[in-house]
């Protein structure tokens, strides 16, 4: 079965496929939107959701739609208990306040952790608790809601500003997140089969794996 991944995130692509073989899901050939596309145009959706369930559905139904394929999406961000869940929904645009300024990639995860330090400038390491949580839906073309809808969590905590930001293995929020139970390394210093073991995405995938045999057979 082909499913197209909608994400214009290589890494996601990558970590998702490795995740799915090292569950011993071979039958599943992971596609890019851009190459589902094949040079067509895609209206990308307005992620309108206040919830990482509404916005990896909006995602998912527009590209089973669009594509004519059977869509995975995802939405995946940080949940700071300290900060009242933020960023939440907006994780990958916290700098801006959800919205989408034009900067890199790059750019913008370095903003992004420089505004999660300052707000929790004097916070008390075990008052720091935080999760990484990933949804995961599967639309096929034709439907009105998923298959499938999962939530997978990845417990932790930021660490303190003489400890993090630290390592060149992840992206985003992963070099703040230190890794229970010792909480001495981030996930940024993860191998990536330990990371592929551990991560939300992971959580997810692993409670979507049993959904994807039962419709690959």
């Amino acid at each position: 079965m082909k499913i197209v991944l909608a994400t214009s995130n290589p890494h996601k692509i990558e970590e998702l496929d490795a995740i799915f073989r090292d569950l011993g899901l071979r039958s599943i050939e992971l596609l890019s939107l851009s190459q589902a596309a094949g040079g067509r145009p895609l209206t990308e959706p307005a992620e309108t959701g206040t919830t990482f369930e509404a916005n990896a559905t909006i995602k998912a139904l527009s590209y089973a739609s669009q594509l004519n394929a059977v869509c995975l999406a995802d939405d995946s961000g940080i949940e700071i208990d300290a900060l009242g869940g933020r960023p939440g929904v907006i994780s990958s645009h916290y700098c801006t306040d959800g919205r989408e300024e034009g900067m890199t990639r790059a750019q913008r995860d370095a903003a992004n952790n420089a505004r999660v330090m300052r707000e929790l400038a004097g916070v008390k390491a075990v008052e720091r608790s935080a999760r990484f949580v990933c949804v995961m839906a599967l639309a096929f073309p034709g439907e009105a809601s998923p298959r499938a809808l999962v939530r997978g969590t990845f417990e932790g905590r930021i660490g303190l500003e003489n400890q993090v930001p630290r390592g060149e293995n992840g992206f985003g929020y992963d070099p703040l997140f230190l890794v229970p139970p010792e909480f001495e390394i981030t996930a940024a210093q993860l191998a990536a089969d330990r990371k592929n073991t551990l991560s939300h995405r992971a959580s997810a995938a692993r409670l979507l794996v049993d959904r994807l045999r039962s419709i690959t057979v």
